[in-house]
């Protein structure tokens, strides 16, 4: 099954169907991106990846004076978007369904470009973030995250490998959306791929915090059997899933720390041409050359 095939089929309506369980599971970097995204009350913003629409109602709030675009590939994920939104409250904002990498965005016709978590699955990165810096003015503004390298000894690898060997299935076997959540782990990789896609003033800087997984172990439990549809689960195999899960429940629920890349850079008209001219050629030919026009400069945590 192809990342596009997923995120319409059984991965984009679980999403659809859980808004809420999964905006929890991230709420704890949204801080990190929206201080890294700096939205001006009359910014015109493009949310990439929008899913459900969280992201994009929450730049709509800092920018009431400007627009605000959530696109995403997942139509079970703009639809439920279409829906969560209040129109009235929310005048500003439009949902796109489309692959950001070869969308038809209006050139120049974005201050900013966000994202949470939303980049990592495109075919071809230089090209997606070479369409994304031409929806953006001269000058204009990308922040986005994205995951970490998984750590083996990482809290939030552990126990949900422990969740998958308990129900005979291996957590971190190879398939096409697993493959590209990492696409952009390394940041010496996001440097390459957004330097060819004619970025510039490039900050990669890390962020950790704690994912809400359910209320309880039970309830957690329950949530992450509910992502394999059809599976069926034993009461004994249950009981040992959230036996696994008990150290981990606190006040505000099943919390496992995991870690980020708070991502920010500017377009920069000699570098877009470089990305341009990169995405034409041979993609791995070219991340060598485009990367002498990047300027590599250390970002504080926001």
């Amino acid at each position: 099954m192809t990342v596009a095939e997923a995120w319409n089929g059984p991965l984009g309506q679980h999403w659809a169907a859980h808004p809420d369980r999964y905006d929890a599971m991230l709420d704890g970097f949204d801080a990190a991106l929206f201080d890294a995204a700096a939205i001006a009350a009359g910014d015109r913003v493009l949310d990439i990846g929008c899913g459900s629409g969280l992201t994009t109602r929450m730049a709509a709030q800092r920018a009431p004076a400007g627009r605000v675009t959530g696109v995403d590939i997942s139509a079970p994920l703009v639809g439920r978007a279409g829906e969560l939104t209040d129109a009235e409250r929310f005048p500003q904002v439009d949902y796109r369904l489309g692959d950001a990498q070869t969308f038809a965005f209006e050139p120049g016709g974005y201050d900013l470009a966000i994202s949470r978590g939303g980049v990592m699955f495109f075919a071809d990165p230089v090209a997606a973030f070479t369409n994304i810096a031409g929806a953006l003015r001269p000058g204009g503004r990308l922040a986005f995250i994205c995951p970490q390298p998984a750590q083996p000894d990482g809290e939030e690898r552990k126990a949900l490998g422990l969740l998958a060997s308990l129900l005979g299935r291996d957590h971190t076997a190879e398939n096409a959306v697993a493959t590209a959540m990492a696409s952009l782990s390394d940041p010496e990789r996001i440097h390459q791929v957004l330097g060819a896609a004619g970025f510039t003033d490039i900050g990669v800087t890390g962020v950790s915090a704690d994912t809400c997984w359910g209320k309880d172990a039970a309830d957690a439990v329950g949530f992450f059997v509910s992502r394999a549809p059809g599976l069926t689960v034993s009461d004994a195999t249950r009981a040992a899933m959230t036996e696994a899960l008990l150290p981990h429940e606190s006040p505000r629920g099943v919390m496992l720390r995991a870690g980020v890349w708070v991502v920010t850079a500017h377009t920069g008209r000699r570098a877009s041409r470089a990305g341009r001219d990169c995405a034409d050629r041979a993609q791995g030919s070219c991340a060598d050359g485009a990367q002498g026009l990047i300027r590599q400069e250390s970002r504080d945590s926001p």
